[in-house]
C-alpha cells in the first residue's frame, strides 16, 4: 500500500510539474500584458502563416466567424450601432509610443447610423454604375444594406459605426496613437456643405480635436471639393477654418525652414479649378490673396497627371501630395515617379508629401473596377510602398488611409466577418491591428531617417 501512495505521489508531482511547465511556456510565447499582435518577425515565414491557413481552415473561420458576430453585434439594435472595441484599444496613454508629426493620416467623419444619426450614412452607399450603359448592365445596382451589407469590403471592428459616438472617436485617436501618428487630415466640407452621400460633418471638428488632444494629435484639414469652390470661397473658408478652430491646441502648424509655423491644407482635386483662380489666393498679388496675412498657410495640392506640375507652381501651391493607393493608377501615386517628383519639388521649393496605402479595393460601391484592386499581400505591399517614400527622403508622409472604408484604403482595425450573401476581406492570418503595429514600425524608421537629412533643410543658426 505504501509503494502504491508512493507512487501516486509521484505520479500527481508529475502531473503538477507538467502542467506548470506547460503554462509557463504559454506565458512566455504569449504575454498576457502584450500590446500588440503578431510579432514582424513572423512575417520572414509565410510558409507559417500558409500552412495556418490550410490546416483546420473550415473549423477555424467558422470559429472566427462566431466570435466577430458576437464582438461586433451582440449589443447592436436592430436599428443598428457600434461595438465596443476590444481590451487591446484600451491602453494607458503612457504606454503608447511617441508620436511622428510628420506622418499623416487621411480620416474622415461622414459615417453615420441609426443609433446616433437615425438612420445609416456611408454604411449604405449607392453602387456606382459604369458610365458605358453597355458595361453598366452587367453588375449590380442599388444601395448596400446595413448593417450586415455595408459598402466596404472589409469590416471594422467597430461594426458600422457613427462618426458622431464620442467612444468611438477616443477609439480612433488612441488607435492614431498606437500607430505614432502624429496628425490626421481631417476630411472637410464648409459648414453648409457635404459631400453627395452624407451629410455636414463640420459640427464634428470641435469634438475631433477635443479628442485629439487628449492624445497629442494635431488636426490638420484636407478640404474637398464642395459645390462652387472658387478663390473666393476659398478665401472665406481659410478664414473660418482659422477663426474658428485655429486657438484650438490641437490644431496643426508646420514649422518651416524659415521659422514661420503655418496652417497647412490639403486641397483634394485642386486640379478642378484653374491656376489663374488659385493665383488669385496664394500669390502675394493676387485679389483674393491670403500671403502675408493671419491667414496664411501651406497649401498642398493633388498632383494626378505629370502635367499638373507647371500648373501648380503657377497656382501658389507650397506642396504636392499624391493621395491615391493605387500604384500606377495615377503619375501622382506611381512610385517609379516619385523620385522625380521629389527633384521637381526641390527645384521649386515645394513640400513633397508621397501618399502610401495599405492596399486598394472599391469593388464594393465600383464593382466594374476589379482592374485597380492592389492586394494587401499580408503587409507587404504597405511596407514596400513606405519604403519607397522613404527613398524619397520627403518632409511628409500621408497615408491614404484610416478609415476610408469604400476604397479599402483603411489601416483601422478590421475584423473576419460572414453574412448570408457576403465574405468581408481581413487581416488574417494576423490581428486586427496589424496595420497599426506596421505604421508605428515605419513611423520610427521614418523619425529616424529623417533626422539625418532634414539637417541639410534647415536654416543656418545666426
Amino acid at each position: 500500500m505504501a509503494k502504491f501512495r508512493r507512487r501516486t505521489c509521484i505520479i500527481l508531482s508529475l502531473f503538477i510539474l507538467f502542467i506548470f511547465s506547460l503554462m509557463m511556456g504559454l506565458k512566455i510565447l504569449k504575454p498576457s500584458t502584450s500590446t500588440f499582435g503578431t510579432p514582424f518577425g513572423l512575417d520572414l515565414f509565410p510558409e507559417l502563416h500558409q500552412r495556418n491557413i490550410h490546416l483546420g481552415k473550415k473549423v477555424d473561420f467558422k470559429k472566427s466567424d462566431t466570435i466577430s458576430m458576437e464582438t461586433n453585434t451582440k449589443n447592436l439594435k436592430a436599428g443598428g450601432g457600434t461595438a465596443k472595441p476590444s481590451r487591446v484599444s484600451e491602453l494607458n496613454l503612457e504606454e503608447l509610443p511617441p508620436l511622428n508629426y510628420f506622418l499623416h493620416v487621411f480620416y474622415y467623419s461622414w459615417y453615420g447610423n441609426p443609433q446616433f444619426d437615425g438612420k445609416y450614412i456611408h454604411w449604405n452607399h449607392p453602387i456606382l454604375e459604369h458610365w458605358d450603359p453597355r458595361i453598366a448592365k452587367n453588375y449590380p445596382q442599388g444601395s448596400h444594406s446595413p448593417p450586415d451589407d455595408i459598402g466596404s469590403s472589409f469590416y471594422p471592428e467597430l461594426g458600422s459605426y457613427s462618426s458622431r459616438d464620442p467612444s468611438v472617436i477616443e477609439t480612433h485617436m488612441r488607435q492614431m496613437h498606437s500607430a505614432s501618428i502624429g496628425v490626421l487630415a481631417l476630411s472637410w466640407y464648409p459648414p453648409d456643405s457635404n459631400d453627395e452621400n452624407g451629410e455636414a460633418t463640420d459640427y464634428l471638428v470641435p469634438t475631433i480635436l477635443d479628442k485629439a488632444h487628449k492624445y497629442n494629435l494635431k488636426v490638420t484639414f484636407h478640404i474637398e471639393p464642395y459645390s462652387n469652390r472658387d478663390d473666393q470661397s476659398m478665401n472665406k473658408n481659410v478664414k473660418y477654418i482659422i477663426d474658428k478652430y485655429g486657438n484650438h491646441p490641437a490644431f496643426y502648424r508646420y514649422k518651416t525652414r524659415t521659422g514661420h509655423e503655418l496652417p497647412m491644407f490639403y486641397v483634394y482635386d485642386s486640379y478642378i479649378m484653374k491656376p489663374e483662380k488659385w493665383a488669385n489666393l496664394l500669390t502675394t498679388a493676387g485679389s483674393q490673396s491670403v500671403r502675408n496675412s493671419p491667414y496664411d498657410g501651406l497649401f498642398i495640392a493633388l498632383l494626378v497627371e505629370e502635367k499638373h506640375k507647371h500648373d501648380i507652381v503657377q497656382s501658389g501651391f507650397d506642396g504636392i501630395y499624391t493621395y491615391f493607393a493605387t500604384n500606377g493608377f495615377t503619375y501622382g501615386s506611381s512610385q517609379q515617379n516619385w523620385a522625380n517628383l521629389k527633384s521637381f519639388c526641390d527645384k521649386y521649393n515645394l513640400i513633397f508629401i508621397p501618399s502610401v496605402g495599405p492596399g486598394y479595393i472599391d469593388t464594393s460601391i465600383r464593382p466594374w473596377n476589379s482592374l485597380n484592386t492592389r492586394n494587401r499581400i499580408n503587409g507587404k505591399y504597405y511596407e514596400v510602398g513606405l519604403s519607397a517614400a522613404l527613398q524619397t527622403h520627403p518632409s511628409i508622409i500621408s497615408i491614404t488611409s484610416f478609415n476610408e472604408w469604400h476604397e479599402g484604403t483603411q489601416i483601422e482595425k478590421a475584423v473576419p466577418r460572414r453574412t448570408h450573401n457576403t465574405v468581408y476581406l481581413d487581416y488574417r492570418p494576423h490581428k486586427p491591428s496589424l496595420y497599426l503595429e506596421l505604421t508605428r514600425k515605419w513611423s520610427d524608421r521614418f523619425s529616424k531617417e529623417r533626422m539625418t537629412y532634414a539637417l541639410d533643410q534647415q536654416p543656418p543658426v545666426l
